[in-house]
């Protein structure tokens, strides 16, 4: 017997996949990586690390530009901020099924847990999500089972029901202790990794959605970086720090400006969209306002291409830029 397990490197799945896999079943771990995600880029979601310690085969499946339409246009809605849970279950399973058939695998394994997250896993949303993605029946919730109808492969005497847990709600003490059990370590970080929840995020990504019509994974990443100011048509990012600078130097797209000062310290700027001179002087004035030095007047070095220009621009303070925060 063969299923595939949703393995994101966090805890739930993590103790899911372990329950299935010492009842004989061969997994196969999925991980989906999404450019909304923290722990990806951030290093603490070690899904390859979990499979290696139980021994798995992993696949990873990226969220790619069709999952950007999800994002903009879920069908069922948002959450707190522009986190379209119940839309982004339902794409990860229709992927998952896909896959399912592709390996002959029967089932699926998830971390889920009744209840424990508000929008996508309360029994109604769970029913929606199983329908929609045509897995009715297919989905195996180790950890949460017994609040559930058993199924297929509980059924069909695959997997041994008697062995699957009751957990349910938002304390995490039932998986801690389980963990503790097993000797498992390495799982991710419990909560907070989806930054399509962090309203800050949001701002900025609402923002883009409503100024460009087809958007990109890069223009998602750029999201990452910088404080990030709006004109009409055109958007100003102005990097934090080094490594900042260095992402907006290498991501720097065809027409786009690079504004950097040139006689003190200070971050890259980077101008999107058609720019004027007067565009092109108030991205120098962001180089300048946000640069290091005390001189009234600052030399900014814009280039774009290859083409290079020198604007000499006054040092404004910060809340006196024309600008509007996004």
């Amino acid at each position: 017997m063969k299923a595939i397990g949703l393995l994101s490197g966090g805890l739930d799945s993590t103790l899911a996949v372990r329950l299935i896999q010492e009842m004989g079943v061969e997994v196969i771990a999925v991980k989906f990586t999404s450019p909304f995600c923290q722990c990806d880029s951030g290093g603490c979601c070690h899904a390859a690390e979990v499979a290696r310690q139980m021994g798995l085969e992993l696949k990873t499946i990226a969220k790619g530009d069709d999952y950007l339409d999800v994002v903009r246009h879920p069908r069922h809605g948002y959450g707190v901020a522009m986190n379209p849970c119940i839309d982004c279950r339902i794409f990860m399973f229709k992927r998952a099924k896909a896959y399912m058939d592709e390996v002959g695998a029967s089932f699926l394994i998830t971390g889920e847990v009744l209840n424990q997250r508000p929008m996508s896993q309360h029994r109604r949303a769970m029913e929606v999500i199983e329908s929609e993605a045509g897995v009715t029946g297919k989905i195996v919730r180790p950890l949460s089972a017994q609040h559930f109808e058993p199924s297929e492969a509980e059924q069909n005497g695959w997997i041994d029901r008697a062995k699957l847990l009751d957990f349910h709600g938002r304390g995490r003490r039932p998986q801690l202790n389980l963990a503790e059990a097993y000797g498992l370590t390495g799982f991710a970080c419990p909560a907070g990794g989806c930054l399509l929840t962090d309203k800050n995020f949001a701002s900025k990504l609402r923002d883009l959605f409503g100024h460009r019509e087809r958007v990109s994974m890069r223009d998602i990443g750029l999201l990452k970086i910088g404080r990030h100011f709006r004109e009409g048509a055109c958007k100003i990012i102005c990097a934090r720090d080094e490594a900042e600078c260095n992402a907006l130097r290498s991501r720097a797209g065809e027409g786009e400006w690079l504004f950097e000062a040139s006689d003190c310290m200070g971050p890259v700027v980077l101008l999107q969209g058609e720019a004027g001179d007067a565009m092109l002087k108030l991205a120098a004035q962001v180089a300048a306002a946000y640069s290091d030095g005390a001189s009234p007047e600052v030399r900014v070095k814009a280039a774009s291409g290859a083409s290079e220009r020198e604007l000499r621009v006054a040092r404004i303070p910060r809340d006196e830029l024309q600008l509007a925060r996004v």
